[in-house]
């Protein structure tokens, strides 16, 4: 078994190694193309792009052998690929009119920048904060790549902003109007998704709870959760717009709804984890209704409720941010996302996705930090 693991790794090696070899040298081949399909200086007239493009290939090269430094060799090819092909689009006679010569580097690049992320993710173990850096290098380093791609793709090929602004045009946007993104953070996020959110998870725990231990509810409550999880926001959200008004209420109300029945079906499902043996010795113990689900039902059950607030974590926002479609203050993600398409500003409208996704990933991110605080015993996250 480990006779066919190590040769499985070997042939991997060297399926690496040649990967990066053809990376250097589709880096090296671009420069007999021409970059541009206008006239354009080509890259062997721009002295510190060639020498770049050089330094690149050279490092490509020497990560193809396996080494501790071969992912570190392979980021700085990939920064200096990525680096080229960026400056390259300031020339107006590039951007719109990328010729071979210039989507070969992209190509190169990213063939290294995928062999990068593989010696990452082959890394040893090592100890617990060099564990950590590579989980969080791997992540920041695939997601910059990915929006590289988009920022080449769109400049490159000309891409017409109404259809799909440039990440770069995007972020420009972002900065220049965060007073009003300030407004509508604070309008959809703050009051509506954290409210509603509270709410619907707080409220679903508490029926779960009581459901639990009276079992004609819980035959009752399902088949409703059921139903009602399948109803459609935009059904919902006019109707407590009506009940609730135009401001933020009728936001979190659409928020709550969403959120109550993933945790009343989570945690019912959490609840029933623990089983017969587990009861009998807390009955063994003289253990009263209220200490058995204190001490039993309620820790075997928290990962299932997690698992159910990291669920609402994602499901509140798109909640509040649908909701706001259908009447809203003047200021809201929702609401500003709706009237930038009308005006044709997608860059605006970009920008407040960025902002909301943004928010979600933080959001997400917070409550499962406290997942693992919280349920640090669980065997998932056990060494």
């Amino acid at each position: 078994m480990d006779r066919t693991a190590h040769g499985s790794d070997a042939v991997t090696g060297r399926w690496q190694m040649i990967g990066f070899w053809v990376a250097a040298a589709g880096l090296l081949v671009a420069l007999a193309f021409p970059v541009s399909t206008e006239p354009a200086r080509e890259l062997t007239a721009r002295t510190d792009l060639l020498l770049a493009i050089v330094a690149a290939a050279a490092a490509f090269a020497l990560a193809s052998w396996p080494s501790a430094f071969s992912a570190v060799l392979g980021f700085v090819g990939t920064t200096l690929g990525c680096a080229v092909t960026i400056l390259l689009l300031r020339d107006a006679e590039i951007a719109g009119y990328a010729a071979w010569g210039y989507w070969l580097i992209v190509l190169a690049t990213w063939l290294g920048a995928i062999l990068t992320s593989t010696r990452l993710a082959a890394l040893g173990p090592g100890d617990q904060t060099s564990r950590w850096l590579r989980d969080l290098a791997i992540p920041l380093f695939f997601g910059a790549f990915l929006i590289y791609l988009w920022e080449v793709t769109v400049r490159g090929f000309g891409v017409s902003p109404v259809l799909m602004p440039a990440p770069s045009s995007t972020a420009t946007r972002l900065a220049a109007s965060l007073p009003v993104l300030g407004e509508d953070f604070m309008q959809t996020f703050v009051r509506s998704v954290l409210a509603g959110y509270a709410i619907g998870c707080g409220a679903g725990f508490l029926v779960a709870i009581v459901a639990y231990r009276y079992n004609f509810l819980k035959r009752g409550l399902l088949p409703l959760g059921n139903f009602v999880s399948a109803l459609p926001i935009v059904g919902i959200a006019p109707i407590m717009v009506m009940w609730f008004g135009f401001d933020w209420p009728s936001k979190a109300a659409v928020v709550a709804v969403m959120c109550f029945f993933p945790m009343l079906v989570n945690t019912l499902a959490g609840l029933a984890v623990a089983g017969p043996m587990e009861h009998d010795l807390m009955l063994s113990y003289a253990a009263r209704p209220v200490q058995t689900l204190l001490k039993l039902n309620l820790p075997a059950a928290m990962p299932f409720i997690f698992n159910a607030l990291k669920i609402n974590s994602t499901l509140a926002l798109i909640g509040a941010i649908v909701a706001e479609f259908f009447g809203t203050p003047t200021r809201g993600i929702g609401f500003r996302i709706s009237i930038e398409v009308a005006r044709m500003s997608l860059d605006m409208v970009w920008a407040e996705i960025a902002l909301a996704a943004l928010a979600g990933m933080a959001f997400y991110g917070i409550v499962a930090l406290a997942e693992r605080a919280v349920t640090s015993w669980h065997p998932s996250y056990q060494n």
